[in-house]
C-alpha cells in the first residue's frame, strides 16, 4: 500500500505564496517519506492551469500526486465542467482518483434527516462525473463527510444503491465514520467491495469537545481511539493494496509534526 498525506492545510492562506507553500509542502513530505500526496482541485488556480509546472514539482521531490477533490456546488452542470476541467489537469501530472464530496454547510441546524432527493441527485452527477474519469482511466471515488448530505449509514446505502459500482467507488474516512456513529472496522469491512481509496486520522472521544463542529475533534495518527490495527486488518482480508492518505483539518501544533506524528504511527504500529 503506498502512504499518502493531504496538501490543502498547507494552502489556505489566501495571499500571493500558494505556489510556495505547495512547494513547502512537498519537501516535507519527501523528507517524512511519503509515497504520495493529495490535494484538494484548487490547485489548479494557483498555478493558472499548468500542470507541467505542477508534474515538474512532483518529480523534483519523487512523489505522486495521487487524487484531487472535486467539491461539489449547487450547481451540477458547473460541477460536471470542472470535473472536465480537472480531469484534463490530472492527466498532465499523472493523479488516479478524484475525490467527490457533497455540499458541506456550516450553519444550524448540523444534524439533518436523511435528504432521499438530495443524495439521488448526488448520485446521478456521480455517475456521470464516474464516466467521465472511467473514459480517461481514472476512478471517482466518493467522499462521505460530516455536515453534507451523505455522512451516515443509511445515506451512504441509499448513495451506494443508486450509483453504478463500475463508475463510483467510496473514499471511507476514519474519523467520519467515526462521529458518523459507525463502528470503523464494521463499516470498512461492510463496504470494502467499493472501496478504492482510504482517508486515515483519528478522534478525540470525548463528545464534549466542540460539539457543534466535531472536525475539531480530529487528531494526528494514536492520538484518539480509532482502531487503525482492526481497519487496515480489514484491508488486507480483502485484498485491499491502494492508498492510505492521512488527512488532518486542525494540526494541533502545526501540519509538518502532525503529518510525522502520523508517519511513525504508520511505520511503527502498521509497519508501513
Amino acid at each position: 500500500m503506498k502512504v499518502a498525506y493531504t496538501g490543502w492545510t498547507w494552502l489556505i492562506n489566501h495571499g500571493d505564496n500558494q505556489k510556495w507553500e505547495f512547494e513547502q509542502f512537498l519537501k516535507e513530505m519527501a523528507d517524512l517519506k511519503y509515497d504520495a500526496v493529495e490535494n484538494f482541485a484548487f490547485i489548479t488556480k494557483y498555478f493558472d492551469n499548468d500542470g507541467e509546472a505542477v508534474k515538474k514539482l512532483l518529480d523534483q521531490y519523487d512523489l505522486e500526486l495521487v487524487n484531487m477533490y472535486l467539491h461539489y456546488s449547487d450547481d451540477p452542470e458547473t460541477d460536471y465542467e470542472n470535473a472536465v476541467n480537472y480531469v484534463d489537469f490530472m492527466k498532465v501530472v499523472g493523479a488516479t482518483y478524484l475525490n467527490l464530496q457533497a455540499v458541506m454547510w456550516k450553519e444550524p441546524p448540523m444534524e439533518r434527516p436523511l435528504d432521499e432527493k438530495a443524495i439521488k441527485a448526488y448520485a446521478e452527477l456521480s455517475d456521470k462525473i464516474g464516466k467521465l474519469c472511467r473514459d480517461n482511466d481514472m476512478i471517482a471515488c466518493f467522499h462521505p463527510h460530516a455536515n453534507t448530505a451523505i455522512y451516515k449509514e443509511d445515506e451512504i446505502d441509499m448513495f451506494l444503491a443508486n450509483t453504478d459500482p463500475a463508475l463510483v467507488t467510496l473514499c471511507l474516512d476514519t474519523a467520519h465514520t467515526d462521529i458518523a456513529g459507525m463502528d470503523c472496522v464494521e463499516a470498512f469491512d461492510k463496504y470494502a467491495d467499493r472501496l478504492s481509496y482510504v482517508h486515515f486520522k483519528d478522534v478525540d472521544p470525548d463528545v464534549t469537545v466542540s460539539p457543534d463542529w466535531p472536525m475539531k475533534r480530529f487528531l494526528p495518527l494514536g492520538y484518539g481511539t480509532v482502531d487503525f490495527k482492526g481497519v487496515y486488518k480489514v484491508l488486507k482480508k480483502h485484498g485491499y493494496d491502494g492508498v492510505i492518505c492521512v488527512e488532518l483539518d486542525s494540526p494541533p501544533v502545526c501540519n509538518y509534526k502532525a503529518a510525522m506524528d502520523s508517519r511513525n504511527y504508520l511505520h511503527n504500529v502498521l509497519g508501513l
